[in-house]
């Protein structure tokens, strides 16, 4: 191999490895930190070895061997670890590097506590996305200010923050039991949501969907997924996001236009992503995420858009209503009850939300509301709120929709 070529496959097998390694690293040292630090300098290691002795035959082992003994030598060389040393050193100094398990129970056992160390409530929302995506989802702080449409400097010292608040606040590595793992668990799937969401419906730009950033979260639910395989609600966010992500392709259109539910062709969802939606619900419960999983796999499994079952959608919303108390979720309902029962029906609830705060700017309640007058004859209404819609959102592609909503009115 060339050194180009064994650059790429140490590149290649580092974004691949790279998570399990700071777990890995991170339960000898205790700070992800640190972990992640002693990761980097097994990659580069590897990418002044390999070029000379070649790609080993298993190169993530190799990787894990290495940050390991570089772990060992840092625990050595701090007199404040001695005792962790002594249980930890003493087994692995002599240790040759360990074949390349299948299914590594200990080493997911690291993931998992990586996963939730990442996604602390000690952290702020936007500090555990860019942690967990680096650290979890072996981006870089160019991929992650590329797809939040942040400057570099910003996310780089989100993460550089995150470390510290975590070594500060001595949040240890470990998975969480009882009613803090409930409350921390709820943060991981946030995280993973709201990675998701803004592939899903980028809140800014050019782009309506970034289909590297949903694939991305979506790893993560798969993961964490076979993880916490006891947890209902991480199958349903699993199978929440199997389900979306079975109609990226029928988003947009040739240019990049957003395509309306109604006119998508469905001919383009990926049945094999709807197949593992439907498996993960049947693991699912009744929580939030379940509940808006059964929501997306009505959708999901319509054949046609006339098929939809919009009063078991509406009936869903309800109770998620009732759990989870949103005006966004009434709107919603509302848009479920307008399909099932006719605008007419609809038009109050979308009004009386029209006095939520939450709701003042966000764009998706005009243009609701301009659907419903428009399907009601209300032309001139109509055209206003859509153009009261556009002037709300960021993303160039929604506005233009929009805007061709309002002239169509």
């Amino acid at each position: 191999m060339t050194a180009a070529s064994t650059a790429q496959a140490v590149e290649a097998v580092f974004r691949i490895e790279s998570a399990r390694i700071i777990a890995g690293v991170a339960r000898i040292v205790r700070d992800v930190g640190i972990a992640e630090e002693l990761a980097q300098d097994a990659l580069v290691a590897a990418l002044e070895q390999w070029p000379q002795s070649g790609v080993p035959d298993r190169p993530g082992a190799w990787l894990m061997a290495t940050a390991k003994h570089r772990a060992v030598d840092l625990v050595r060389r701090k007199e404040v670890y001695a005792r962790k040393l002594a249980e930890v050193g003493r087994t692995l100094e002599d240790v040759p590097p360990p074949p390349e398990p299948a299914a590594p129970d200990d080493i997911d056992d690291d993931l998992l506590r990586l996963v939730f160390t990442a996604c602390h409530p000690v952290l702020p929302t936007e500090a555990r996305i860019a942690l967990t995506l680096r650290l979890m989802g072996g981006l870089s702080t160019r991929e992650i200010a590329r797809a939040f449409l942040t400057s570099e400097p910003t996310v780089a010292q989100r993460i550089v923050r995150a470390k510290r608040a975590l070594a500060k606040a001595g949040v240890p590595f470990e998975v969480p039991y009882g009613a803090d793992r409930e409350e921390r668990l709820a943060s991981v799937l946030e995280v993973i949501y709201l990675i998701f969401n803004e592939g899903y419906a980028a809140t800014a730009g050019d782009d309506l969907v970034r289909p590297a950033l949903c694939e991305d979260a979506l790893r993560l639910a798969r993961v964490l997924a076979g993880l916490m395989p006891g947890e209902p609600e991480v199958h349903g966010l699993e199978a929440l996001l199997e389900f979306q992500a079975s109609r990226t392709a029928a988003r947009t259109g040739p240019d990049g236009e957003p395509v309306l539910l109604a006119d998508q062709n469905r001919a383009k969802w990926n049945r094999l992503l709807i197949r593992r939606g439907v498996e993960a619900l049947r693991r699912a419960g009744s929580g939030p995420y379940s509940l808006q999983a059964a929501i997306a796999g009505c959708h999901a499994q319509a054949v046609r858009y006339e098929d939809t079952d919009w009063a078991a959608i509406a009936t869903l919303y309800g109770r998620l209503v009732e759990l989870t108390p949103s005006p966004v979720v009434e709107l919603n309902r509302a848009v479920a009850v307008s399909m099932s029962e006719g605008p007419a029906a609809a038009l109050p609830l979308v009004d009386a939300l029209a006095r939520e705060p939450a709701l003042r700017a966000y764009h998706l309640l005009p243009s609701v509301r301009g659907d419903l007058l428009q399907r009601l004859g209300r032309r001139e209404e109509a055209r206003a709120e859509f153009e009261r819609a556009a002037s709300l959102t960021a993303n160039t592609r929604e506005q233009a929709l929009l805007l061709r909503r309002a002239a169509d009115a």
